[in-house]
């Protein structure tokens, strides 16, 4: 089976093709300068049919569309969603949804670990944090209960969500990278700002594809975790 990958949930633009039966991989990311906005808009069509002639094969041979469904930014999210519902539609392939956060830990499995579990810290900007926690034993099923249900909090509180668990965390993500010293006092280690467990890879969204259950674009929804940035100022102002 041919699986499509996409994640617009961060600032990058990931994008994967995964062949199944082989196990072959191709990927490709665009990953915007911090002066500079994202560039999902102009890049996500793209990087898709790039790493789809990569796989050497094009739209026709895609089998299961996958996207990050979130947490993360708003308009990353909707672009994302959006996109892998109209091209299962215009293929006439199914959909499968894939928590953001749980893909961001699936990959981080093979990692060096010191019995630790996995956990996915993503920036949610406004000062507080995306995060969830997974057992590495479980984290590669879509279908996984996180040991850490997701949730938003302010950095500083979350030696408190991490309290209860009695146990030793490896912390994945731009968030665990922009709130280092925080994460750390929890108890959480966080590997070097180069390693490229911080980012969210499109092609751990086809692996997680393949346990998710896969369906048609309706059925796939953005999970923001929160009300977006625009709402919430308006009830501010309110």
């Amino acid at each position: 089976m041919i699986v499509l990958g996409l994640d617009t949930a961060t600032r990058a633009t990931a994008v994967a093709v995964l062949d199944s039966e082989t196990g072959a991989m191709h990927e490709r990311r665009d990953d915007p300068p911090a002066e500079e906005r994202p560039r999902h808009t102009t890049r996500l069509l793209p990087l898709a049919r790039q790493v789809l002639a990569d796989a050497g094969t094009d739209w026709s041979g895609v089998e299961l569309i996958a996207v990050g469904t979130g947490p993360g930014t708003f308009t990353g999210i909707r672009i994302g969603v959006a996109t892998a519902r109209a091209l299962a539609s215009a293929r006439r392939a199914p959909i499968a949804g894939v928590s953001t956060l749980q893909a961001l830990a699936s990959a981080a499995v093979g990692a060096e670990r010191d019995g630790e579990l996995l956990l996915a810290v993503l920036d949610a900007r406004r000062r507080e944090v995306f995060v969830a926690g997974w057992d590495p034993v479980e984290a590669g099923r879509a279908d996984a209960e996180p040991v850490l249900a997701p949730r938003t909090l302010a950095p500083h509180l979350l030696a408190d969500a991490l309290a209860g668990s009695g146990e030793r965390w490896l912390a994945v993500g731009d968030g665990a990278l922009a709130y280092r010293a925080e994460v750390e006092g929890a108890g959480a280690r966080v590997p070097a700002e180069d390693s490229p467990l911080h980012r969210v890879s499109a092609g751990e969204i086809c692996r997680l594809a393949r346990t998710a259950r896969a369906g048609t674009p309706g059925e796939v929804r953005p999970d923001y975790l929160r009300e977006p940035d625009a709402k919430l100022r308006q009830a501010g102002r309110a």
